[in-house]
């Protein structure tokens, strides 16, 4: 379908954190991220409601862009307590399953709980949580040729099973160590 259109990417992906000096450097000094701006303002451009923030961006990689706002006049921050902790994460690409092990060994070392890795079948990752509660994941892909390919295939089924019947359709159960892959 063409809207007149195309997506370029995405510019930036935004949560609320508690505290923007101490979570600038939580990314800075954990995941090496660049801080690359802050924009404040005493009201909210799009409404004009008066509404004091200071809004960070940190370069977390090829262009990818994560931003966070302290909003120290709202209450204070939670989250979501009707979905699972598990659920609500942002995962950041790495590029080897050496790098996964290494940034699992520079956490843990900082003191920081870190679960995994965790087998995926496509991809490992481990997974901890920053200050503000965000659940990170950091993942390398293992994916084996074909894998992916055949999980696009599937994929358009998968979702009308699901829609019908609200339970996990087999297409790729090789995925989760039932049966084989199909391009094996």
């Amino acid at each position: 379908m063409d809207n007149g259109f195309s997506l370029q990417g995405v510019h930036h992906v935004a949560y609320r954190c508690k505290d923007a000096a101490e979570t600038v450097a939580f990314y800075q000094k954990h995941l090496n991220m660049e801080f690359q701006l802050a924009i404040a303002e005493n009201e909210v451009p799009s409404t004009k409601a008066p509404d004091p923030y200071m809004h960070v961006f940190l370069d977390a990689g090829n262009g990818n862009v994560l931003a966070f706002f302290e909003v120290p006049n709202s209450p204070q921050m939670g989250r979501d307590e009707n979905t699972p902790a598990w659920v609500q994460h942002i995962a950041f690409k790495v590029d080897s399953m050496e790098a996964l092990l290494a940034a699992k060994e520079s956490l843990t070392a900082a003191g920081i709980d870190v679960i995994g890795p965790t087998e995926h079948t496509i991809f490992k990752s481990i997974y901890f949580f920053d200050p503000n509660g965000h659940r990170l994941e950091l993942a390398a892909n293992t994916a084996k040729p074909g894998m992916l390919a055949e999980l696009k295939r599937v994929a358009p089924a998968m979702l009308e099973e699901w829609s019908r019947t609200k339970r996990a359709p087999k297409h790729a159960a090789w995925l989760h160590g039932d049966g084989e892959f199909p391009g094996a």
